[in-house]
């Protein structure tokens, strides 16, 4: 994969954009809470009830609640604006996740815990790809998308470092319910920090307005094809998360399984990383191809790790092969989506991710239990294989000229936008 990495700006200049910041560090409070979501309901749920198969169904019920609904938020978004959607979203997700919790330290049914955790998911505040949408308005025509499309993918990453250990310590150490009371809390506040700033989110218009009336970001090839790639990612780090702890335990050393998942998560950091200092000559859709292959082919040895450190080393290497196609499928986006659906475009990868990130535990831990120790690693070599030949098939709809079916009137009305 040939590039050079002189051609292009850096972080620095990405960092010294007019008003990065105003959104930048109320997006990262804001989104932080979100790591921590699944952990403190795991911990505070198998509290209750001695269980953690119920509590990793509550999480997952959440996690998909989030994937299906988080289009929607984005879709409302990129029409009435992210200030319109946030305000509510916040609200409704506080009340649901203090419900949540006090339902569960009152030993209520499991079917009320689940229904509990449906709008808990689904109101989830979708930050990341608000985010992600506001650089685009900063940065439209920019060599710099790219960079800022690593740098919120390794800002993501950093988030689910720290969410979970904060989760962890105050559910350990302070009360089980600390987590998702502070997960709850952090999201309003946060939430709210980032609702103000008004300067810096998509302008909302007429024309935007009609287009989204008549068709979503779904209709278009390119953010389908997209969908099933990030759907494969997501069975990676579904399966990766459960594999490791089973294999973990398989040895007698539950604690390695933290260090592993950390090798793991400093693969993806470090070449998102390097992926936003690279000035690639190579196209977007070719790279995302390619590099899908490796995470494929990465994937596809995790099974036969006989030791921990051939299991650390291919969970680098898999890591490594993650962010490069993250960047990729979030950067080919600029060019697939109309400004004014962009929100939702991006909501519906994240949301892949996590969807394919849920059904990935799930088949996951159904291999580990009626199989062998280490079964779970055949799901993200068979998700990545299956998004690889989805790619390769429909590659030729990430063209930026491809035929679309979406309604693009009034969208090309472009603001020029400094960028210092």
């Amino acid at each position: 994969m040939a590039s050079t990495v002189t051609s292009r700006p850096g972080y620095g200049q990405l960092l010294r954009t007019r008003g990065a910041w105003t959104f930048l560090l109320p997006g990262f409070a804001a989104r932080q809470p979100f790591a921590m979501l699944t952990i403190s309901i795991v911990l505070l749920v198998q509290h209750t009830t001695g269980s953690y198969g119920a509590a990793g169904a509550v999480a997952a019920v959440t996690g998909v609640s989030m994937a299906l609904f988080a289009p929607f938020t984005g879709r409302l978004a990129d029409r009435h604006g992210q200030r319109a959607v946030l305000l509510p979203g916040v609200l409704v997700h506080a009340v649901a996740g203090f419900s949540l919790t006090a339902l569960a330290l009152a030993d209520a049914p499991l079917w009320v815990l689940f229904a509990a955790a449906v709008p808990t998911g689904a109101s989830v505040p979708q930050i990341s790809p608000m985010v992600r949408a506001r650089w685009g308005v900063k940065l439209q025509g920019s060599p710099l998308m790219s960079t800022a499309a690593a740098f919120e993918s390794v800002t993501d990453e950093l988030t689910f470092v720290f969410g979970p250990l904060l989760a962890t310590a105050l559910c350990t150490a302070v009360t089980p319910a600390a987590g998702l009371l502070t997960e709850a809390s952090l999201t309003l506040v946060g939430g709210l920090l980032f609702a103000a700033q008004k300067s810096t989110q998509p302008a909302v218009s007429a024309a935007g307005h009609a287009r989204v009336e008549h068709g979503s970001a779904l209709r278009i090839p390119g953010v389908r094809v997209l969908i099933m790639t990030f759907l494969g990612i997501g069975s990676v780090f579904g399966g990766m998360q459960v594999s490791l702890a089973a294999y973990s335990e398989s040895i007698g050393e539950p604690g390695l399984n933290g260090v592993l998942y950390g090798v793991f998560a400093a693969g993806n950091m470090l070449s998102g990383i390097v992926c936003g200092a690279v000035a690639w000559k190579v196209a977007p859709q070719r790279r995302l191809v390619l590099g899908y292959a490796a995470l494929a082919l990465a994937a596809s040895g995790l099974w036969a790790a006989n030791s921990v450190v051939v299991l650390a080393g291919l969970g680098l290497v898999v890591g490594m092969c993650i962010a490069p196609s993250l960047i990729t499928g979030y950067t080919l986006v600029e060019s697939l989506v109309p400004q004014g659906a962009r929100t939702e475009a991006f909501t519906w990868l994240t949301g892949a991710v996590a969807l394919g990130q849920a059904a990935a535990v799930t088949v996951a831990g159904q291999l580990e239990d009626r199989l062998w120790d280490g079964a779970g690693f055949l799901v993200p070599m068979a998700g990545t294989a299956l998004a690889l030949a989805t790619l390769v098939t429909l590659r030729s709809r990430l063209a930026t000229g491809a035929p679309s079916r979406a309604v693009a009137r009034g969208v090309g009305h472009r603001t020029p936008v400094t960028v210092d």
